[in-house]
């Protein structure tokens, strides 16, 4: 069994996807039959925050942009490029976007059906929980890197008080 890639600090890099979708020939076929390539032009929107997943998004190329709304807060939740995946937890959770995906350059992306998804998880239930792990490793990541963000801001503030005090 492979150890999972660590990145500096200890954060816990992604898989890569032939890895995360790892399956028997049969259930890689039904995958590929279902994906649906889809084009994306500057700017477009790709989904919206709270509207219904259609499915697992894979980045085949170009650059988007996450954005949510928290409470009555635009936010920006980072970029995703190529080889990434997007919404796993919409696709293995309520199937409600969680955050809009905006392009930043041109691109596509492969989606793969959540009932193609369903169909697969159910010939071969491993699956589910390579994708259960990588959405941990995904929330893990954000935590860490919320945490990094902020500890920089306190670090700033506190040297800025200290200049003042002195």
């Amino acid at each position: 069994m492979q150890s999972e890639a660590r990145l500096p600090g200890g954060e816990a890099a992604s898989r890569p996807l032939a890895e995360l979708l790892a399956c028997p020939p049969a259930t890689a076929d039904l995958l590929n039959r279902s994906a649906q390539y889809i084009e994306f032009a500057f700017g477009e929107t790709i989904f919206r925050q709270g509207d219904t997943c259609q499915g697992l998004y894979v980045i085949a190329s170009g650059q988007l942009q996450r954005r949510a709304e928290r409470l009555q807060t635009r936010l920006v939740l980072g970029s995703v490029h190529a080889g990434e995946l997007v919404e796993l937890a919409a696709a293995l959770g309520d199937r409600r976007h969680t955050y809009t995906l905006v392009a930043q350059t041109p691109g596509s992306l492969m989606m793969l059906p959540v009932d193609a998804l369903g169909q697969a998880f159910e010939t071969h239930p491993p699956l589910r929980m390579q994708l259960l792990a990588e959405l941990a490793r995904e929330v893990s990541r954000a935590y860490l890197s919320g945490c990094t963000t902020r500890t920089a801001g306190i670090r700033r503030r506190a040297a800025k008080m200290s200049a003042m005090e002195g």
